[in-house]
């Protein structure tokens, strides 16, 4: 009788293990967007992977004894570093007169060496200063223009295996790229393999974007970011519904990642809440029991 409950032990725990790992492969991994030396705190949280800023990791203005430290460092994390934000500096325009070829495709160079070496596979594109319109800059002229140095950076990621995955941002950030429905455009436009989409619905909730525009988006999706709209909090943290866009994803087939990128005022306490929160919004929206 002992041997067979431990049995019938063995099984329910198999069982839930199982039924744990393909919970995961079928629905879209969490992370944060937070410096790798949180690794340890995200990693007990339950979390899968940070995205670390491109600009503090891997931009030729990081020099190579801080880039070989910090790489160091990467390889003995417990979490995976796929990705990174931050990706153009503001002095670094990308249309209008300012623009200089040479000197963004010198940078990008650069950035998707070091993205190679370091395993980072998705570097996202936001970018507001290198992108937002100035004063005078007719928006149809700065769009071609986008799309020809776009679909030029795109070529460069490709030479180092990467994908550079543009991102919507909210009007108040970004007077030129604030909504999903643009970045499609976009996308469509420059119609390159290694440039693709990351969604974002924090900036779609600002802009009150309807989740059917990531249905849109879903042949060139690859990421996702999300934050509460107000005080683009932690999620759980007013309990905001992200069901609809979750429904979204699912529609869309989506199963790759989704970054928090948010102002926590206090990662060691809000991360696990902001984990289960997502994770059972994530199980509604996919039909996990």
């Amino acid at each position: 009788m002992k041997k067979y409950m431990i049995f019938l032990l063995f099984l329910v725990m198999q069982s839930s293990f199982l039924q744990s790992n393909a919970q995961q492969k079928t629905m879209p991994e969490l992370g944060v967007a937070t410096s790798f030396d949180n690794d340890s705190l995200l990693h007990a949280a339950g979390y899968s992977y940070i995205e670390e800023s491109a600009r503090k990791l891997l931009a030729p203005s990081v020099n190579e004894a801080t880039y070989r430290q910090q790489l160091k460092k990467l390889k003995r994390m417990q979490l995976s570093v796929p990705s990174c934000n931050l990706f153009l500096p503001g002095t670094i325009r990308l249309t209008g007169p300012e623009a200089d070829e040479k000197v963004i495709l010198g940078f990008v160079d650069s950035l998707m060496q070091r993205a190679k070496e370091a395993g980072v596979q998705i570097i996202v594109f936001g970018s507001s200063g290198s992108r937002r319109l100035l004063e005078g800059q007719d928006p149809v002229q700065a769009k071609k223009e986008l799309i020809a140095i776009s679909r030029k950076m795109a070529v460069v990621a490709q030479r180092y295996g990467r994908i550079i995955a543009i991102e919507n941002l909210n009007s108040k950030e970004d007077n030129f790229i604030n909504r999903l429905s643009i970045v499609t455009e976009i996308v469509e436009a420059v119609d390159h393999p290694n440039f693709r989409i990351t969604a974002d619905i924090y900036h779609m909730k600002m802009e009150n974007e309807d989740p059917s525009a990531i249905l849109k988006a879903a042949p060139y999706l690859v990421h996702c970011h999300i934050a509460e709209k107000e005080g683009r909090a932690a999620p759980g943290k007013s309990n905001e519904d992200f069901l609809p866009y979750f429904a979204a994803l699912k529609q869309a087939g989506y199963k790759g990642r989704i970054t928090i990128e948010c102002r926590w005022e206090s990662l060691k306490d809000e991360c696990r809440p902001a984990y289960e929160y997502l994770q059972q919004q994530l199980a509604a929206a996919y039909a996990i029991k």
